[in-house]
């Protein structure tokens, strides 16, 4: 699968991204929304702050209590439900009279159920596309939402001023109930990837699996640490450059797009492997000529360079998925996203004590540093990870969860695959995965 006609010809796939554009687009309008309500109540920057990415962090919590639940609830449901859920808790979120505290207890709740719902989206991405359908389909997702975030950024700035931050909450709530009804009327019925109950104890254990392989301990580090850094080092465009943040967050997406398309539809399929590591380089070095101060036009050369290195992501996700059993894939994906966006969160406050310490550009630079020193240090292990998957060797936990562990079984062959596609209708084993 190469093109995007191919794509979107898969069955499903057109509703799925439907839905998580919708997600994405009630999610970035709600942000905008919340913290600005919360700011005009409180005054206060930090709690406004936290208002549009405090759920993130929660979302650590839902990785270790509920993310089972992405292999072992009905895909459909589940995004239908967890749509519904949002649509209601931010309507609540829109009543005169709730308190502050009572809106960051709907964040928490939120953030929870966020790592599920990243977890079945994304697993159920990876069980209607083959094998080689899945970078690109991710990719496209990824361009969807860095899209739906631009857009819905700036839609929501204008509603805020036309609506107020209650009715633009009440517009956000209306893109969730619209991908409620996507799902659930355009995707097919599918019996949940994994058998058993979800639990806190389930989730540990999976989650202790998933970890066991060394070559998916390297990949996970790999996605979470090199990137979160750089987005330390994004979070302090607006102290570097207040008057012109807005010009390089919207470079830094426009490199992401740049990179998913190369990545996902114009390179060779062979040259892909070859490439997690330099990309992660790229994602990174660019940011150490901040050390020197640079002008704005050179500083936006180099975010918009350096974005294109986000599509290491691809890479790596695509290889975490050739170790990982079918029926696992959704607990894997979501284990991948909430570690991502934790890391993302903390690399942010690291990134603004260094410069409170010292500048924004030395803080820059810094975490730019940071991020070259991880990737140069995992550089090893994804190297010996890329060998065990090109010899067909395998990761550590067998070809299905209740196997007995044993050192690197071999990843699954294109063509093959552990999981069902659709085991509601009969259809046979297949293989699969941003």
């Amino acid at each position: 699968m190469r093109t995007y006609r191919e794509l979107f010809r898969a069955p499903e796939f057109t509703p799925l991204f439907a839905a998580s554009s919708l997600q994405v687009a009630g999610l970035t309008i709600s942000g905008l929304a919340l913290g600005t309500h919360i700011y005009e109540q409180t005054g206060s920057p930090l709690l406004s702050a936290l208002a549009m990415f405090g759920p993130s962090l929660a979302q650590v919590l839902g990785a270790t209590l509920l993310l089972s639940a992405a292999d072992r609830l009905p895909p459909r449901g589940a995004m239908t439900a967890l749509a519904l859920v949002y649509a209601a808790a931010t309507t609540a979120q829109a009543a005169p009279g709730l308190p502050v505290w009572g809106a960051f207890a709907i964040l928490v709740c939120l953030g929870l159920l966020a790592s599920v719902g990243g977890g079945v989206r994304y697993g159920l991405l990876n069980e209607i596309l083959p094998r080689d359908g899945y970078l690109l389909g991710r990719s496209v997702v990824n361009m969807s939402a860095g899209a739906m975030q631009i857009t819905g950024f700036a839609v929501g700035g204008v509603l805020v001023t036309a609506l107020s931050p209650r009715g633009t909450l009440l517009v956000a709530a209306a893109a969730f109930l619209t991908g409620a009804a996507v799902a659930r009327a355009g995707l097919g019925r599918r019996a949940p990837r994994a058998a058993g109950r979800p639990s806190v104890v389930e989730t540990w254990r999976v989650n202790g699996l998933l970890w066991s392989s060394r070559h998916r301990r390297t990949l996970y580090l790999a996605l979470w640490l090199p990137n979160g850094l750089v987005v330390g080092a994004e979070s302090q465009f607006v102290p570097y450059a207040p008057d012109r943040a807005g010009v390089l967050l919207a470079l830094t997406a426009l490199g992401m797009l740049t990179g998913d398309v190369l990545a996902g539809r114009v390179l060779p399929a062979r040259w892909r492997p070859r490439l997690g590591v330099p990309l992660l380089l790229l994602l990174a070095v660019p940011y150490l000529v901040f050390a020197l101060r640079p002008p704005l036009a050179v500083a936006a050369v180099a975010v918009t360079l350096a974005s294109a290195g986000f599509a290491a992501s691809l890479v790596q996700q695509e290889r975490l998925m050739a170790f990982t059993p079918d029926e696992l894939s959704g607990q894997a994906l979501g284990l991948h996203t909430s570690g991502m966006l934790t890391m993302q969160g903390v690399a942010a406050a690291l990134a603004g004590g260094i410069a409170e310490l010292t500048s924004p550009a030395t803080a820059m630079a810094a975490m730019a540093a940071l991020s070259v020193a991880v990737t140069l240090a995992l550089t090893p292990g994804l190297r010996a990870a890329g060998a065990a998957s090109a010899a067909g060797r395998a990761s550590a936990d067998g070809d299905a969860a209740t196997a007995p562990a044993r050192e690197d079984p071999a990843p699954r062959p294109p063509g093959g695959g552990g999981g069902t596609r659709d085991r509601e209708s009969g259809v046979g084993p297949r293989a699969p995965r941003a």
